[in-house]
């Protein structure tokens, strides 16, 4: 009887004892969890909201999808390139191959790129270049209150608006053009949709014509699909590098030089072969810029996403184009390595 009597305070013991350990498992992970969130909280530089409900599943899955696919990169012999964008490609054209991918699936709001789509569909419908718009109260940004030097009242043909939409991303200008649409800004939106779904882009949405909306949102990989199609259009090409250009405001009668946002086609960059340009930036999207460009001879498409310093897009071009040209003499390894760092 004493035998058993022992034993059975050495289980009850022994059931107390994992139970207290148990408890303190618990107790400490709770605890990294909250000093690993701290930590990640306390790392980021700014705050950026949600893209909204409608797009935060998709966004889930596809941060899911591009932490399997999405972050790698191909070594081409000279290291590892890092870029401090939080998303981007460069793809080759040559070769119809990326040489770079990083959270390339990840859809996010992409501010200003947007009006590439807008200059396709405009040019698409072959709407009469020279007609004249005007700057309606309707094309005023109420939504984020940015300024324009374009006026309520101005009066300017489709083919200065088109230019000032893509060269100095004129939201006025983006939005008149989506307004003077046949069948008006939901016609043009639709519009942008379709055209999208027909070029591929299977991870995007258009709300509206400026990307002035965060529910504009793609990917890096559905806007190289973007930027190559629009390399085709010559208006497109041309405006997106066209350093700067002077308008007169019928309203005012005041001449105005325009620049464009994209600072290695403002300042003319003699170490670039640019041949089109869109910057983009809201709070939600970062700043933004996709290019198509000349590398060694290689055409290629570069696309950054998401980058928090105001130079930090520049930087990252440059850096791609020192990587590629270091690498223009070697072959694309079939390994891969991870990307995860920046």
């Amino acid at each position: 009887m004493r035998k058993i009597l022992m034993a059975g305070a050495m289980l009850a013991a022994s059931l107390t004892l994992t139970t207290f350990s148990v408890s303190l498992f618990a107790a400490d992970s709770g605890s990294v969890s909250k000093t690993k969130s701290s930590k990640s909280v306390a790392k980021k530089s700014r705050v950026k909201k949600a893209i909204p409900s409608t797009h935060a599943s998709n966004k889930r899955s596809s941060r899911h999808h591009a932490k399997n696919l999405g972050n790698a990169e191909l070594d081409v012999g000279n290291g590892p390139l890092k870029l401090a964008s939080s998303a981007a490609m460069v793809f080759d054209e040559n070769n119809d191959k990326p040489l770079f991918a990083k959270n390339a699936t990840t859809m996010q709001p992409i501010a200003s790129i947007t009006k590439l789509m807008t200059a396709m569909v405009v040019l698409d419908a072959q709407l009469p270049m020279d007609e004249y718009l005007t700057v309606e109260n309707a094309d005023v940004d109420t939504l984020r209150n940015s300024g324009s030097r374009l006026g309520v009242g101005t009066v300017l043909t489709r083919t200065e608006m088109l230019r000032l939409a893509l060269m100095s991303s004129e939201n006025r200008a983006a939005s008149a053009l989506g307004r003077t649409y046949p069948g008006g800004i939901n016609a043009f939106v639709a519009a942008m949709n379709r055209k999208a779904a027909s070029l591929g882009m299977l991870h995007s949405r258009f709300v509206d014509s400026s990307g002035l909306h965060s529910e504009n949102v793609s990917t890096a990989e559905d806007l190289v699909k973007m930027v190559t199609a629009g390399y085709r259009y010559d208006l497109i090409r041309e405006y997106t590098t066209t350093s700067n250009y002077g308008v007169e405001l019928s309203n005012s009668g005041r001449n105005l030089e325009f620049n464009n946002t994209n600072a290695l086609v403002k300042n003319k960059s003699k170490d670039w072969d640019i041949g089109l340009s869109k910057t983009g930036y809201i709070s939600e999207a970062g700043r933004c810029l996709v290019m198509h460009v000349n590398i060694s001879n290689r055409p290629m498409v570069i696309v950054l996403l998401d980058s928090v310093g105001k130079f930090t897009r520049i930087g990252d071009a440059n850096r791609i184009k020192k990587w590629v040209e270091n690498n223009r003499s070697g072959s694309v390894a079939a390994s891969r390595k991870s990307s995860n760092d920046v």
